[in-house]
C-alpha cells in the first residue's frame, strides 16, 4: 500500500452562543506547504467522527482530548475504527494501545489550541519513536517503512 500524505485540522469551536453548543472538529485534509490554505482554501478528505457519548477536545489530557486521539492515531496507523482497533475506551481495549493514546495525548494534543494541523508523518514518526523506546520490535505495518522527509524544496 502507497504512503498517502494527510493533515489533521483540528478546530475548538468558540463559546457557545446563545446556549448553543458547538462541538470541536478533526478535518482530515490534503497536506499544504505554508500559508497556502489561507490563501487558497484547502480541500478536505473527510471529517472523523466523534465517539458517541463524548466529543473530541485538546489542550488539556481528558476525555475529549483521549477521543481526538483514538482518532488520530486510528487513522493515521490505517487501523479502522477506533474502538475495534483497541484504541478506544471499550472493556477489551488493548492495554499498550491505551498507553500509546494516552502518552499522544500527554505528548501532542494537550500542547495544542483552538484551531492547528498536524501532518501525518509527525503523527507516524511520534509513534514509531514510542514503539521503539519501549523495545516493541512488532511496529504495526505502516512504520515499518516510514516516508521520507518532505520540504519545501
Amino acid at each position: 500500500m502507497a504512503y498517502e500524505d494527510r493533515t489533521y485540522h483540528g478546530i475548538q469551536q468558540g463559546p457557545a452562543s446563545e446556549g448553543e453548543w458547538h462541538p470541536a472538529r478533526l478535518l482530515v485534509e490534503v497536506p499544504e506547504f505554508g500559508p497556502t490554505e489561507r490563501q487558497y482554501g484547502i480541500t478536505v478528505l473527510r471529517e472523523l467522527v466523534e465517539p458517541e457519548g463524548g466529543g473530541f477536545g485538546w489542550g488539556y489530557n481528558g476525555g475529549g482530548t483521549s477521543a481526538a486521539a483514538a482518532a488520530i492515531l486510528a487513522d493515521a496507523l490505517d487501523l479502522g475504527d477506533p474502538e475495534k482497533a483497541g484504541l478506544g475506551y471499550a472493556f477489551s481495549e488493548d492495554p499498550m494501545l491505551a498507553d500509546l493514546r494516552e502518552d499522544f495525548c500527554d505528548d501532542v494534543l494537550s500542547q495544542f489550541y483552538d484551531r492547528w494541523r498536524l501532518r501525518r508523518g509527525a503523527v507516524l514518526r511520534w509513534a514509531r519513536t514510542w514503539y521503539l523506546q519501549r523495545g516493541i520490535d512488532e511496529l504495526p505495518a505502516v512504520l515499518r517503512e516510514l516516508p521520507p522527509l518532505q520540504s519545501q524544496s
